[in-house]
């Protein structure tokens, strides 16, 4: 996986990008993150890169020849054009399925940062393949969601992560949150770690997990628990597994006693 990041901040970016699992996984080859200076392919004296926009308005907008310089010389370098991305608040919601979409479908990412009141409209119509925003709200600077879509694609690849259990039993990766985590010690401030935790019964503890994610879901996320499929519960175990984590959570969320569940 290679990703060209184009910025006024590359030195910030690097500095993310290089350290960590990321760039040990750059020092071995896994995957390739450049960052490069918009401002070194403008022809103006003043390296300037923005400017008033038409119409009128506060602010200043980037140019679209500085950028195309940019990217044109990405593609070139690459012998092909890569996938472009800007980083917009105007574009589709970033999620794991999108992370994921992207690491199976390119291996070559151009990532474009924006900066002041956004990006010329004509860069984006001749040279970008889509908009993608990490949610409803806006930052100074295209840098960090860059960045955050950069770590969530490349952890992905094989051999980034030691073991592909590192990502596949995480957040989202199944439309569930992650149950809790602990370490030592067992028992911290007066609060103790779930004894089936240290238990050292393996199935116990994965039938915690289970419960505990489904719960978290239903509670902190009922937009991600509505598109749930609960026909993936085929056994019986699973189902009442399923059920008790549904009369938890309604406690949780009305601060009653949960009630035994009936098998389903």
């Amino acid at each position: 996986m290679r990703i060209d990041i184009l910025t006024l901040f590359p030195d910030a970016v690097d500095a993310m990008m290089h350290a960590s699992i990321l760039g040990r996984a750059q020092e071995r080859g896994y995957i390739t993150i450049r960052t490069l200076q918009i401002r070194s392919f403008t022809t103006n004296k003043q390296m300037q890169v923005d400017d008033y926009p038409y119409g009128g308005g506060r602010g200043a907008v980037m140019q679209a020849d500085p950028l195309y310089r940019c990217w044109a010389h990405v593609c070139e370098e690459a012998g092909s054009r890569g996938h472009t991305i800007y980083l917009s608040p105007c574009g589709r919601t970033f999620t794991q399925n999108v992370a994921r979409e992207l690491k199976e479908t390119y291996d070559h990412l151009i990532l474009v940062c924006g900066h002041y009141e956004g990006i010329d409209q004509r860069f984006i119509d001749e040279c970008v393949d889509e908009e993608i925003s990490m949610g409803d709200f806006v930052v100074t600077g295209g840098e960090i969601p860059a960045m955050a879509l950069a770590d969530a694609v490349c952890r992905m690849v094989p051999g980034v992560l030691p073991d592909e259990e590192c990502f596949t039993e995480e957040s989202h990766w199944n439309g569930l949150l992650e149950y809790p985590q602990y370490s030592r010690p067992d028992e911290w401030h007066g609060r103790r770690v779930p004894d089936v935790l240290l238990s050292g019964h393996h199935g116990n503890v994965e039938k915690w997990r289970r419960k505990q994610s489904y719960i978290r879901t239903m509670v902190r996320r009922p937009d991600l628990w509505a598109q749930f499929d609960e026909s993936v519960c085929k056994t019986k175990g699973e189902r009442r597994l399923l059920a008790e984590a549904k009369a938890e959570a309604e406690a949780l969320r009305t601060g009653a006693e949960p009630s035994p569940a009936d098998d389903q």
